[in-house]
């Protein structure tokens, strides 16, 4: 049988975003979205989330290009002075693994972003994270111990394919077969750790070599290359104009991610594949 969860990232990071993850949901085949704590929409994200209690919520995890939910006071050289993180995940990576005092801080506001998410009442379904954050080794290890904690579940294991994307896309091929290693490297690393808890994961993830560009057409052809199992696919929907998605994704193709989303197309073929949407707790949506 072939299960796919469709989710959409960035919820709570603008007005435009969350427009977007609504109509994707209400409109198309989205089945869940992963939210922002320290998103400047994060209130209004979880009002939206209150208002159509099918979507199902997980912890976008963010610790660069965001800002942190802790008073700077309490994670100094975390963030700057204005409580933002750093804006290059290279440096960061580089950061959270060779600085050791880092890490009681990182901890410290990585369990805050789960507690403010909790706060809300919204169940946390998974964990993902803002550019993959979620999968360092140091912010991994730390997870490790807080998802069991907190009874979060289920956790974006980001692996993808590079023979099925390449088949489908063979834009930026040096990139993909970098991030290929890479995440191939570090999915080995928790996916043992993962299964000793218990928490669940995908099959395969799909969204880490085309994101920002999950087009009608690339999605049309990349459901061929879904698999027995449960894959998931991430998006990041949003609607234009908004200020913040210009700032910081002006190369997303946020309207063209969306238009995916709520495409008769898409939902024509996943009909003829026998592909099921469903979401981390196992419910099933019917084809909007």
């Amino acid at each position: 049988m072939k299960q796919l969860i469709i989710n959409a990232d960035d919820f709570g990071l603008s007005s435009g975003a969350n427009r977007g993850i609504i109509r994707a949901w209400q409109e198309g085949i989205l089945t869940s979205a992963s939210l922002m704590p320290g998103g400047e929409a994060f209130d209004e994200a979880v009002a939206l989330a209150k208002e159509n209690p099918g979507l199902q919520v997980g912890l976008h995890l963010t610790l660069v290009q965001g800002r942190g939910v802790l008073p700077r006071e309490g994670i100094p050289h975390l963030v700057d002075e204005s409580g933002n993180f750093d804006n290059d995940p290279v440096h960061c990576g580089m950061r959270y693994f060779f600085l050791k005092p880092l890490r009681k801080r990182l901890a410290r506001e990585i369990e805050a972003q789960i507690v403010k998410v909790r706060e809300t009442g919204l169940p946390i379904s998974h964990v993902d994270g803002h550019l993959n954050i979620h999968m360092h080794p140091v912010v991994f290890d730390i997870l490790s111990r807080l998802m069991p904690r907190y009874g979060i579940s289920s956790f974006r294991l980001s692996c993808e394919d590079l023979k099925a994307n390449l088949s489908v896309d063979r834009q930026r091929v040096v990139g993909k077969v970098a991030e290929s290693f890479i995440f191939g490297r570090l999915a080995d690393a928790c996916r043992g750790r993962l299964d000793t808890l218990g928490i669940t994961y995908s099959d395969e993830v799909k969204g880490l070599y085309n994101s920002g560009r999950m087009t009608e057409d690339y999605l049309l052809a990349t459901l061929d290359t879904v698999r027995d199992g449960m894959t998931e696919i991430y998006f990041h929907p949003g609607c234009r104009p908004c200020a913040t998605l210009d700032r910081w994704m002006p190369e997303y193709r946020h309207d063209d991610e969306l238009a995916a989303l709520t495409s008769p197309k898409v939902r024509e073929k996943m009909a003829r594949l026998g592909i099921r949407l469903r979401n981390y707790r196992g419910e099933e949506k019917k084809y909007a």
